[in-house]
């Protein structure tokens, strides 16, 4: 058994979520696949893998081994490069998706500099407020806002954010400005289904206050609209409010009350092991999506 080989295959298999997957991925038939894993496993003397009704799950000595195998495989494909002194200019296509607002405002300048760099990558930008299957939908890297779950993808924390809780200023003079989290109930909401329930908000560590939705909307422009045009109060991620509180046009309320910050990820499908213009993107985006963060926090409209 070629043991870098068989690496090679576990990492594909963990990657793809199935056999029927990776062996597309190398062209192998499903039988040859499910045979190199099983050869695998019994040179290790473990189970490396589960099924599951959907989908394969990696066991705890997988987990284990994964992540020995990029390891090795990262480190033999950087002694070739530097031995055949072989420099690979980042080229093709290069997929991404991230939530619509954060999207727009802190992805897409960030990639425009990128590309203008690397001429020889295309981009494809999926914008969508729910997450979607990286391997199945073939994406390379996302945004993802919020808890990770469990799984194979190479995450790297780019920052937080706030939920805070905000209304125009002619809203809070008509009907007053709420001081409690009580006070959430006698006035009118605006929620955004992708973060928000609309018979309840949740505060970590302090309790939940029961609202009135006079509107329920599914994307947080529409909630920023009609809280600027005074409809009542709305909860969401400070990013999403940033172009409305810096005009003036809304105003936070109950910030004693708001919850630790959300994490942002920037993950991706593989490693070092990633083509040359993933790791490019990682590169040049990491540091650029940190310091746009970075500068939310610093400003005293976000400082809840």
């Amino acid at each position: 058994m070629d043991r870098i080989e068989a690496m090679g295959l576990f990492v594909q298999i963990a990657d793809a979520g199935s056999l029927a997957a990776a062996g597309r991925r190398l062209r192998l038939p499903l039988q040859s696949v499910s045979r190199k894993l099983q050869a695998l496993e019994d040179h290790l003397g473990v189970r490396l893998l589960t099924r599951t009704t959907r989908r394969l799950a990696l066991t705890e000595a997988g987990r284990d081994y994964l992540d020995a195998c990029r390891r090795v495989l990262a480190d033999i494909e950087e002694a070739e490069r530097r031995v055949a002194g072989r420099h690979e200019d980042p080229k093709g296509t290069l997929a991404l998706t991230a939530p619509v607002v954060f999207g727009r405002l802190h992805v897409l300048p960030v990639l425009v500099d990128f590309l203008g760099a690397y001429r020889q990558v295309e981009t494809r930008l999926v914008l969508l407020d729910r997450v979607i299957d990286m391997v199945e939908e073939g994406i390379d890297a996302a945004i993802r806002i919020g808890p990770l779950p469990d799984s194979s993808l190479i995450a790297t924390q780019l920052g937080g954010l706030r939920r805070v809780v905000c209304a125009s200023p002619a809203y809070l003079e008509r009907h007053g400005t709420p001081a409690t989290l009580a006070d959430l109930a006698r006035h009118d909401c605006i929620t955004f289904a992708g973060i928000s329930s609309p018979a309840r908000w949740s505060f970590d560590g302090i309790g939940a206050a029961a609202i009135r939705s006079r509107l329920v909307v599914t994307t947080a422009e529409a909630a920023v609209d009609a809280a600027v045009a005074g409809l009542g109060v709305t909860r969401l991620l400070s990013y999403q409010v940033a172009e409305a509180l810096a005009a003036g046009r809304l105003r936070l309320i109950l910030t004693s009350f708001e919850t630790p910050s959300v994490s942002v990820n920037l993950v991706s499908v593989e490693g070092r092991q990633a083509p040359a213009r993933v790791r490019a993107f990682v590169d040049f985006a990491v540091p650029r999506i940190r310091a746009r963060l970075a500068a939310l926090g610093e400003n005293e409209a976000f400082r809840v």
